[in-house]
């Protein structure tokens, strides 16, 4: 659930040569059993297992709170075509780590069932600290997001990118949503993560900046009223990275296939050189209240891609394929210009089509059951 520091490996820490902004992904998985579904507290005999595959580094492989979670994080990348092969090569080492251990690799953003008792924490000073802090927060924290991180060039527009992207996070969030189940019932939200995510301290859709300086004084404020240890426990669904330029969204669900991490790794990409555009050009940051962004946040968390979404400027409700469609027609000459299109465009076609995650899980859970849909987000966690 992204509890721990900033893991990413210098992700997007440099501009691409060809003025492309490069990037990297950041992914969390889930470890269950086969037959149950029930999460398994076995991180670290999986995590050995992949450590000794050639295909991956260590420096890849994350910890993350809990003993039934491992995360990933990609190297810096330059185009969408390297996010997907590293996303692949990942995710087939760490299924098959998992499968040698007797459990499966699952990206799905909640856990769909899980044991009355509290999963075991993973053995750090940190994370025991984080348990003690928290009390029952840590108990519920079986939640998987994707972390998008995408080259800036300086904090001044960093804070101007920030400031217009969080009318775009809930569109994200309703994209990417694929945690409809939580331990053993339907939670009625398409994305139940960013619910349980947004009930800890300094999360959500993060407040208006009036430049760097108000950015750093408030974490400074944080920071020195106890309210957070580090910048690691800035949990805004978007931020800038403590150790690397780049800005990180944080708003969608773990995908539960590579391709839907690709497509949205290149909206995201899109969205930020758009925004860094309308920056330079001095266009209006959007006139939106704290709980007008809040409601829209919620909404999209509930509803996913069903009814409505709010519109990024205005606020106000619109359908939400027609929105949709709306910020590809918003990011299209950006995508063209990355070579992007091919990777997202007709996948965010095929969203609309087949519906997102949350969807999927709860098509295939009333049409095969439990066994059915362990074994549908498993084998869709490691396809091709």
């Amino acid at each position: 659930m992204g509890t721990g520091t900033d893991n990413t490996r210098g992700n997007a820490a440099v501009s691409g040569g060809d003025d492309r902004p490069t990037l990297g992904v950041e992914e969390e998985y889930l470890l269950l059993d086969p037959e149950t579904g029930l999460p398994v507290p076995r991180v670290d005999a999986v995590r050995a297992a992949a450590g000794l595959h050639p295909a991956v580094e260590h420096a890849e492989l994350q910890h993350e709170l809990l003993q039934a979670q491992v995360e990933i994080a990609t190297p810096v990348c330059r185009d969408l075509s390297e996010v997907g092969g590293h996303l692949l090569r990942l995710r087939h080492a760490l299924a098959a780590a998992a499968e040698g251990t007797g459990c499966r690799l699952a990206a799905c953003g909640t856990a769909p069932y899980a044991e009355a008792l509290p999963p075991a924490i993973t053995d750090t000073p940190r994370y025991h600290s984080i348990r003690r802090d928290v009390s029952r927060l840590a108990d519920e924290a079986l939640i998987n997001g994707m972390h998008v991180h995408v080259a800036i060039p300086d904090p001044t527009t960093g804070v101007a990118v920030l400031n217009r992207l969080r009318g775009w996070l809930p569109v994200l969030t309703a994209l990417s949503a694929n945690s409809p189940l939580w331990c053993g019932s339907d939670s009625g939200f398409a994305s139940w993560r960013t619910v349980v995510f947004g009930r800890w301290p300094i999360s959500g859709i993060p407040p208006l900046f009036a430049d760097p300086q108000d950015y750093e004084l408030r974490i400074d404020h944080l920071l020195a009223a106890g309210l957070i240890r580090d910048r690691g426990q800035l949990y805004w669904q978007a931020r800038l990275s403590a150790r690397f330029p780049t800005i990180e969204l944080r708003a969608m669900d773990v995908q539960l296939r590579a391709d839907e991490a690709v497509m949205l790794a290149g909206l995201v990409r899109a969205l930020v050189l758009t925004k860094l555009r309308e920056q330079a050009n001095g266009d209006p940051v959007p006139d939106r209240t704290p709980e007008s962004l809040h409601g829209a946040g919620w909404h999209a968390a509930r509803y996913g891609l069903a009814g409505t979404l709010h519109d990024p400027d205005t606020g106000l409700a619109r359908p939400a394929g027609d929105l949709v469609e709306s910020m590809l027609d918003h990011l299209r000459p950006v995508l063209a210009e990355l070579g992007d299109t091919r990777a997202v465009v007709p996948l965010v076609h095929r969203t609309l089509r087949e519906g997102n995650g949350a969807e999927r899980q709860r098509r295939e859970l009333a049409e095969h059951g439990r066994s059915g849909l362990v074994a549908m987000i498993t084998q869709q966690s490691a396809a091709d």
